[in-house]
């Protein structure tokens, strides 16, 4: 490899990062996540056409993954530096940059092989599997999946989950490689590896939000009180949230009666009441004249503490019966609601203190609002396949997001999480509501559509009959098995992608010793 070929393998790298970060939202353009793949992988293999061939060495290969990485997540993940600054954010994009190597070294190791490009989509997804699992349950926000959401493959949601989707956009990218590169039975293969994962796609979304699995109906709202920026203690900042979303839910009860539709549920949004209204009498009164006037069940974001210790929860207030059914957030986000190895980490910054103490809880998700089972997935998450294939499985036939994005202003943040629940009403096939406490809350169907949404920092509410399934798609059932294989599948080409190198490397060695 030349200084020049290595320079300009370094340039596509980069440009590869950029351009799958502009599949992701708020820009959603899903063709540059192929297109960036396509590049990513054109930097690692060989180019036998250049005058006198060149291949990179695995080494440097690794040096590309993580370049790839590194400029995807500084462009996506700025919004994490809205509070704590810059140097965490910079410092988590290096880390989770850190995974690329292995993308790297192996995927040049595969493309070698004549049909390595087969191999290299099962390669990015254990590394992408292993991004998002380890340490501390790892950062599954930055999945390839999540920038497909207005393309064809993510139809593939049903079937597989996230996981089937980044394996087939990674397909569909080095076949595109392959399709203009190639030759003979190689170019061949590499067309239809472009081509099949998007007519399959094609082909599925023709059967996501059919009528069969709805049991019913419920008109549901979602209320949105907004967040005071300035002028407020911290104290005096939560009880005005509280009464935001008291006031807007009023305001929501009022055009209930004007419409003349009963409510048979309400959506608050995560810490629409971090005032505990189990330990603040003011508190409960202000959600108790919410819910009366109301008059639906009412599920409140707020913070609680039991014996294990203080719990993120969403809990459900009935009209009649007060508070009910509870889900505490089971998948809580490293160096935000609790920081594993305080003191470790406070050895090299004071900001560790910043993030909370919280107890994740081990129910399945599901609340009974009235009548409907109800699968909550609180903020982060959305991102984790089991939260709601958990609740799906146990019963839940409408699902919501709630969340308080407000610390991270007018960032992409919330509408990359919009995505996720974009794909989990796809994956699960259920209605999905999503609340946030400044927005972007939203009504997304179970093909994906969203049909309302509210504004940035405004107060508003959503309302809208949405249909009740109990349906079990395969992504449901067999979408954690179908990742677990594919993964391992990876990790055997993997393997003999290293083991095959280490015994070319013995066969040139004994060769050049006869020569000599």
């Amino acid at each position: 490899m030349t200084a020049l070929t290595g320079f300009l393998r370094f340039v596509l790298a980069a440009t590869s990062g950029w351009l799958v970060y502009f599949s992701y939202e708020p820009h959603g353009h899903w063709w540059s996540g192929i297109a960036g793949i396509a590049v990513l992988y054109l930097s690692l293999a060989p180019w036998r056409h250049w005058p006198g061939g060149d291949r990179p060495p695995a080494a440097f290969g690794g040096l590309l993954g993580f370049t790839q990485a590194a400029f995807c997540y500084l462009y996506l993940l700025p919004w994490i530096g809205e509070f704590v600054g810059a140097m965490p954010y910079v410092a988590l994009s290096i880390f989770l940059g850190l995974y690329g190597i292995f993308t790297g070294v192996f995927g040049v190791l595969a493309a070698r092989w004549r049909f390595g490009f087969a191999a290299f989509p099962l390669i990015y997804l254990v590394v992408e599997f292993v991004r998002s699992s380890v340490p501390f349950g790892g950062f599954s926000w930055v999945r390839l999946a999540w920038g497909q959401i207005n393309g064809p493959l993510a139809a593939l949601s049903p079937w597989g989950g996230p996981a089937l989707i980044t394996f087939a956009a990674a397909l569909a990218s080095v076949g595109l490689v392959i399709l203009i590169a190639g030759r003979g039975s190689q170019r061949l293969a590499g067309g239809a590896a472009f081509a099949v994962p998007l007519v399959l796609g094609a082909v599925a979304g023709l059967g996501i939000n059919t009528a069969g699995p709805t049991v019913g109906e419920a008109n549901v709202a979602v209320v949105q009180g907004n967040v005071p920026r300035m002028g407020l203690d911290f104290n005096a900042q939560r009880r005005a949230v509280l009464t935001n979303h008291v006031n807007e839910t009023l305001s929501l009860s009022d055009d209930a009666r004007t419409a003349g539709e009963p409510l048979d549920a309400v959506i608050w949004p995560e810490n629409s009441s971090d005032v505990n209204p189990f330990a603040d009498s003011e508190a409960r009164s202000l959600i108790n004249i919410a819910v009366r006037g109301v008059d639906a069940p009412v599920l409140v974001g707020t913070l609680t503490r039991d014996e294990v210790g203080a719990r993120n929860t969403m809990v459900v207030f009935d009209p009649d019966n007060g508070p009910g059914e509870y889900h505490h957030k089971r998948f809580l986000q490293p160096f935000g609601e609790y920081m594993p190895w305080r003191d470790f980490f406070r050895n090299f910054s004071e900001m560790v203190d910043l993030a909370g103490n919280f107890k994740p809880g081990n129910g399945n998700g599901v609340v009974h609002m009235g009548d409907i089972p109800v699968g909550v997935a609180t903020c982060y998450e959305v991102a984790e396949d089991p939260a709601y294939r958990m609740a799906v499985r146990g019963g839940a036939q409408l699902l919501t997001t709630p969340t308080n994005n407000a610390t991270f202003g007018f960032t992409g943040m919330t509408y990359q999480q919009l995505a996720m629940s974009r794909l989990r009403a796809m994956e699960t096939d259920r209605a999905v509501v999503v609340a946030a406490t400044s927005g972007v809350s939203a009504i997304v169907h179970p093909d994906g559509t969203v049909s309302q949404e509210t504004e940035i920092f405004t107060a508003d509410h959503l309302v809208e009959k949405l249909p009740l399934r109990d349906s079990l798609t395969p992504a449901v059932r067999f979408g954690g098995a179908l990742e677990w294989a594919l993964v391992a599948l990876g990790a055997l080409v993997m393997v003999a992608a290293g083991v095959g190198t280490r015994a070319s490397k013995r066969r040139y060695a004994a060769q050049r010793n006869k020569q000599a």
